[in-house]
């Protein structure tokens, strides 16, 4: 397996770590990790889905929204949070909850981005409030749609 794959595990009662390696640098990935322009060409769009609302006060204590729209089948899912810690471009600390919630409680996000070279790896740890929770969100098709965006966050940082 090339060490560009996503990893998923879960690490204790309620974390998920996840990590992917870029071949760009830490500034860039950052940048296209928290400026709407670039998130919406990667996160979520393809069959159909289309990232309608992205906003991001990028400041701790800053908000987010992001809304999905399938123009095919109709749908809509959004999810929102505010931002608890921001170190760019080394670090993003938001909380998650979606409008319509699949899982109790809500997220905490934190996103890590390493540089090592030309590459940067970036470390997703996302934490829920209870075990039940985070397995719920493990047997969720949350993989492969991380590893689609992903893929498609690489295509966007060699344009």
């Amino acid at each position: 397996m090339s060490d560009r794959k996503l990893t998923i595990a879960a690490r204790g009662d309620t974390e998920i770590a996840i990590a992917r390696v870029f071949d760009a640098p830490r500034t860039l990935v950052f940048e296209a990790y928290t400026k709407p322009a670039y998130l919406k060409r990667w996160l979520g769009v393809w069959g159909g889905w289309e990232l309608a609302v992205c906003e991001m006060d990028l400041r701790v204590g800053g908000a987010y929204r992001w809304v999905w729209r399938n123009t095919v089948e109709g749908k809509e899912m959004g999810v929102g949070g505010v931002i608890r810690e921001l170190d760019p471009p080394a670090k993003l600390v938001t909380t998650e909850r979606f409008d319509d919630p699949w899982y109790p409680g809500d997220g905490l996000v934190t996103v890590e981005f390493v540089e090592d070279g030309p590459r940067t790896t970036l470390k997703l740890t996302l934490r829920y409030e209870t075990k039940e929770a985070r397995d719920m969100v493990l047997r969720s098709p949350m993989e492969g749609g991380l590893a689609g965006s992903y893929d498609a966050l690489e295509a966007v940082l060699r344009a």
